[in-house]
């Protein structure tokens, strides 16, 4: 029988051993004027760890922050008694009300559970499985992606199905790939990290391997957010540092990633990843204007670039072929292919070099390839090779 503040807070820590735990929320603020006016608890797993997930609901944006149950239920009990009237507990077993007065009295009722796992997490039973979980990875949350119920956001649903794909196909490609239990990787443009994130996740989480991954990012803002996040979520060994991709300085590493790198930005990673003799590159090109200004074939193929838009997908396709051609002239084994179907982003295409043991004869037949392409089209340098000479 719940019938104050202690027994309330042993009751959560049951249900959180028990993993039962649905969700807490706090509410009826003590001071109207305060600033913070809600928290919701939940629990999620990081680093193989359970965890109690606060987010901190305020007027202009919300603070999430992660402890151990035992920090978890001091704070509990701490905002119970100098901020909050009210508490809900929601199990999946059963419901807990709390309310408490000015004077400290408090009367606590209990219901049959009005929430299920799958509706408090806002996944349906035959929706699709996907490898991320939206409602245990915390840095969803607080990158934005979910709520604090861990229910992906509206606005937000591309986005989520682009992080499971990505994790789909570096799951796909790490089976191919022997890789030893510590690995080292590089991602080049990290942006907002969201797959950066979800590649540290899947690596550490999932896979169980000692990884350690850098994003590089021009955007100091960017850096300092991401850096800010990672240190929240427990990622010891995900760090984010400010510099371009053409001036970064890559040691050897297992795994280079290059996710919409602006034109030749693609080819400074695919360089970068090359010389650091990464046993994977990853690129998903973005633009490609340095091929298209030069195509001028003075043959058949007049009457496709003479046309704007036809011109410009040539040149994506001639200038990611050429990429693959110069990386199997390294010494990988290239596959090209659909990131993300085009109705969730245009940028969809990638481009996947794996180390292989390659023939001298081969790595020739690749670089005549090159130099076909480049004569068929008029071409008179692709900025990769360049970049080797």
């Amino acid at each position: 029988m719940l019938n104050n503040v202690p027994s309330f807070l042993a009751e959560v820590a049951t249900s959180f051993s028990r993993q039962e735990l649905l969700k807490i929320t706090l509410g009826n603020k003590r001071v109207k004027t305060a600033d913070l006016k809600n928290i919701f608890i939940k629990p999620v797993k990081i680093k193989n760890a359970d965890k109690l997930s606060f987010t901190y609901r305020n007027p202009t944006q919300d603070i999430f922050k992660n402890y151990d149950l035992q920090e978890g239920l001091a704070l509990l009990d701490k905002m119970l008694q100098t901020d909050f009237f009210n508490a809900d507990l929601f199990t999946t077993t059963q419901d807990h009300h709390l309310a408490m007065d000015k004077k400290g009295a408090v009367k606590i009722i209990t219901r049959p559970a009005s929430l299920s796992a799958t509706a408090s997490t806002g996944l349906h039973d035959k929706q699709k499985k996907r490898i991320v979980n939206a409602a245990a990875a915390g840095y969803l949350q607080q990158l934005g992606i979910t709520t604090a119920e861990g229910v992906v956001k509206k606005d937000m649903q591309d986005k989520f199905k682009q992080i499971n794909r990505y994790v789909e196909i570096i799951e796909g490609i790490i089976k191919d790939t022997k890789l030893g239990e510590s690995i080292t990787v590089a991602d080049m443009g990290s942006g907002k990290g969201y797959l950066t994130f979800a590649l540290y996740d899947y690596l550490v989480n999932n896979l169980k391997l000692d990884a350690t991954v850098t994003g590089v990012e021009l955007r100091e803002d960017l850096v300092n957010k991401c850096n800010q996040v990672a240190k929240q979520c427990g990622y010891n060994k995900l760090q984010f540092e400010k510099g371009s991709i053409e001036e970064a300085v890559i040691p050897s590493i297992d795994m280079l990633i290059a996710l919409h790198a602006c034109d030749t930005a693609t080819d400074d990673a695919i360089f970068k990843g090359i010389q650091s003799d990464a046993a994977i590159i990853i690129c998903a090109p973005c633009c490609h204007k340095q091929i298209r200004k030069q195509m001028a074939p003075e043959n058949e193929l007049k009457s496709i670039t003479k046309h704007g838009i036809l011109l410009e997908r040539q040149a994506e396709i001639v200038t990611d072929s050429i990429r693959s051609l110069i990386l199997e002239a390294h010494g990988y084994k290239t596959k090209v292919f659909e990131f993300i179907a085009t109705e969730h982003t245009p940028k969809n295409v990638l481009i996947v070099g794996i180390k292989a043991n390659k023939t001298e004869a081969s790595r020739k037949e690749s670089l005549e390839k090159v130099e076909g392409l480049k004569k068929l089209f008029n071409i008179k340098n692709h900025y990769l090779e360049t970049l080797f000479s």
